[in-house]
């Protein structure tokens, strides 16, 4: 829903309250400013804490989160939302943090226990997308991010959730259906396509899809604040690694300083780009 809707209702009642008052009402009047801006800036409240953490790879600060996400009505379509975003965001942080294969081999315990609560945090963002979709069934932004969480899913077990990569494949193509020009589901369909090598025959760039997306969040970003409303930060780190993959280093490190703009605390996009000034 956009932010713009739930202002625009506030503000009326807030006018109202001034014309049929003076004194006697500020009170009253105070307490419903308070009320309005608190439904509004709430959950852009929480997002703004979950893509802290995951910028900065602070996984402490993502397990924070988990327990007041638990919370309360699991019907909430973004509490659930946001609660399938914050274990994404914990999956990612942690394999960013594993170690590398050949440490791994050396304690497997260790490794064998990190998968286990890797699959485990999988399995919450599903079903805690599943709610949100309970509570609007064309949630599209929950869609594409269920997508991503069954697709990891499928590549941690195969064998225990056999429906899995079909479900994803099929929650994509229902959220682009449903929302073509969504910038969220636009950047999670083309990670997916860039990481399986699915790019179109057509393309005239190898990394037009990222460029694309780029320009959609360009236009969400000049129109009000939305509810979700991550994204364009990764849209640019994405299309600076893409670049990079691609060896147009001077693209690359302008998508990334872009980036680093929207999200100055971005620890994958300064990483990224300390690896052309240090070249």
């Amino acid at each position: 829903m956009s932010m713009s809707v739930g202002g625009a209702v506030c503000g009326r009642g807030i006018v109202r309250f001034v014309m049929r008052s003076h004194i006697l009402l500020a009170a009253a009047f105070i307490a419903l400013a308070s009320a309005c801006g608190a439904a509004e800036t709430n959950w852009l409240d929480v997002e703004s804490r979950i893509q802290y953490g995951y910028f900065t790879e602070d996984l402490r600060t993502l397990h924070n989160l988990a327990e007041p996400l638990g919370k309360g009505d699991p019907h909430d379509r973004l509490k659930s939302y946001y609660a399938g975003l914050l274990a994404y965001r914990l999956i990612q942080v942690s394999q960013a943090q594993m170690p590398a294969p050949a440490e791994a081999q050396s304690d497997r315990r260790k490794n064998s226990q990190e998968k286990g609560e890797i699959r485990q945090t999988l399995e919450r963002c599903v079903t805690s997308l599943d709610q949100a979709l309970q509570a609007q069934s064309d949630f599209a932004d929950a869609m594409a991010l269920q997508s991503v969480c069954l697709g990891l899913l499928a590549q941690q077990s195969t064998w225990h959730v056999p429906f899995a990569a079909p479900k994803s494949a099929t929650q994509l193509h229902k959220a682009l259906q449903l929302e073509p020009k969504n910038p969220r589901v636009l950047l999670l369909e083309a990670v997916d396509a860039y990481e399986h090598r699915k790019a179109p025959a057509d393309a005239a760039h190898p990394c037009e899809k990222f460029m694309s997306t780029a320009e959609v969040f360009e236009t969400e970003r000049a129109d009000v604040d939305r509810v979700p409303g991550w994204g364009a930060a990764e849209a640019y780190m994405w299309l600076g690694r893409c670049y990079l993959d691609n060896g147009d280093g001077n693209g690359a490190r302008d998508a990334l300083e872009r980036s680093l703009l929207i999200a100055p605390e971005f620890t994958q996009a300064r990483r990224l780009l300390s690896s052309i000034t240090s070249g």
